[in-house]
């Protein structure tokens, strides 16, 4: 019990200022959701569940978490694979190993506004490296706009964010990897296992408890992503790319409905408060006892 009070008595303060700094907005934000205020400031009056109402009645909203759910899914698999590739490459020992490790969040630390002027040039239709690189190569036969259709901008944007994240990912997978016994590996060797075993067998299932933490954070982390998308294509073309980040902004500071905006964000956050707890309990579920 002292060990347990002690320990609260540590982490007390972190919780205070979070309590402060997270939990404040969000009261503010549940309490603007049963109101009918439309511009910051302005005066607003109790309409009780209205706005949920009409959210959950507005086929956009619905659009919006469908391609919510794309875009998660999206970077969710594009994410895991090239970061278990990296990860993988990372944790072997080669000449140069260690600059690799530190070159790798590169891309993770450059701020958001310098990738997207650098992916805007790169895919630009007129003076860009891709499109004539395509075409030399004979994969397209004239220069495609990436941004220009809708499936071609999703699938784009979550490239381009994908490309961004994944050394944080890599990175943490790395660290799984390392906590893996080297004498597993040793051992499956002079059973004759080959590579694909070797990965089959012991790599991939005692990696699954790095990989089921990374899939929550990773949900949560991309589920909220706004500034690459708003800064690349601002939602479109035709809200092709709009998901809930981006329709909350624009019903909030386009369409001047401040009180429809934090019912969406109300909304969205339960959303994401649900999925954590279930992963949660199916992680402490399917730990191995001790």
């Amino acid at each position: 019990m002292k060990n347990t009070t002690l320990a609260f008595l540590f982490v007390s303060p972190a919780m205070l200022f979070l309590l402060a700094v997270l939990g404040w907005p969000l009261v503010q934000a549940l309490l603007l959701s049963f109101q009918n205020v439309g511009v910051i400031g302005s005066q607003g009056r109790f309409v009780g569940l209205a706005n949920y109402a009409a959210v959950l009645g507005d086929a956009g909203f619905w659009r919006a978490l469908g391609r919510s759910v794309v875009w998660v899914l999206g970077n969710a698999a594009v994410q895991t694979a090239l970061a278990l590739v990296t990860a993988l490459v990372l944790n072997q020992r080669f000449p140069g190993v260690r600059v690799a490790r530190v070159w790798i969040i590169l891309t993770w630390i450059v701020p958001t506004v310098v990738v997207v002027i650098i992916w805007r040039w790169l895919l630009s239709t007129s003076g860009g490296m891709i499109n004539p690189l395509l075409i030399q190569a004979g994969v397209i036969e004239r220069p495609v706009g990436f941004f220009a259709t809708r499936e071609s901008a999703m699938t784009t944007l979550i490239l381009i964010n994908s490309w961004r994240w994944f050394p944080f990912t890599a990175l943490m997978m790395l660290a799984g990897l390392t906590r893996i016994p080297g004498d597993l590996y040793e051992a499956a060797r002079i059973d004759g296992a080959g590579a694909w075993q070797r990965f089959r067998r012991i790599t991939w299932p005692l990696l699954q408890p790095t990989l089921l933490v990374l899939g929550v954070v990773g949900t949560l982390l991309s589920f909220n992503v706004f500034d690459i998308i708003w800064l690349l294509t601002a939602g479109g073309p035709a809200g092709a790319s709009t998901t809930l980040p981006v329709l909350i902004y624009e019903t909030a500071f386009k369409g001047y409905r401040l009180s429809e905006a934090a019912t969406v964000s109300v909304l969205t956050s339960i959303l994401l408060m649900g999925f954590a707890f279930l992963t949660t309990r199916v992680m402490t579920a399917t730990e191995p006892a001790r």
